[in-house]
């Protein structure tokens, strides 16, 4: 899968479970420019341009955020819904990366307007397949909005 010039947004505050992220990306094959935010205000800070990310060659507007719930600092609900009430965030697809399989979590996600609710398997292996099939359905098979792909053109599985 090629998809170098999408940068992907990984908001989770566990650096392990970055780390374990970004390799089943790599080992899946896909290709995306991985950015990490460990709380709501570094990801907030990352979509506003704020300070440390004002540099948007090197930080650019993510393709698609990959979000955790549970974080310090404040919930991935409170960033969903301080996204979608923006304009320039609300078409971005936020996809849930959660270890909470409750029904409750689940639905507050999805009323919040996440496009997606995965839950984390415990096993790489299982993520590393979660995560190919996440990569041929976002990459392949999706047909995104204009805000979330910019200027480029959808990309092509290679």
């Amino acid at each position: 899968m090629k998809a170098e010039n999408l940068t992907l947004l990984l908001v989770e505050d566990d650096p392990n479970d970055v780390v374990l992220v970004q390799r089943a990306l790599r080992r899946a094959g896909i290709a995306l420019q991985v950015r990490s935010a460990g709380s709501v205000a570094q990801a907030r800070a990352y979509l506003t341009g704020e300070a440390p990310f004002q540099d948007r060659a090197a930080n650019p507007m993510p393709w698609m955020i990959l979000l955790d719930l549970k974080m310090p600092g404040g919930s991935g609900i409170e960033l969903l819904t301080w996204m979608r009430a923006r304009v320039d965030t609300r078409r971005i697809p936020v996809v849930v990366l959660s270890s909470s399989k409750e029904p409750g979590d689940v639905d507050r996600a999805y009323d919040a307007g996440c496009n997606s609710y995965l839950v984390k398997p415990v096993a790489f292996d299982a993520l590393q397949e979660m995560l190919v099939a996440f990569g041929k359905y976002w990459l392949e098979f999706n047909a995104a909005p204009e805000a979330s792909r910019g200027s480029r053109p959808p990309p092509r599985l290679a």
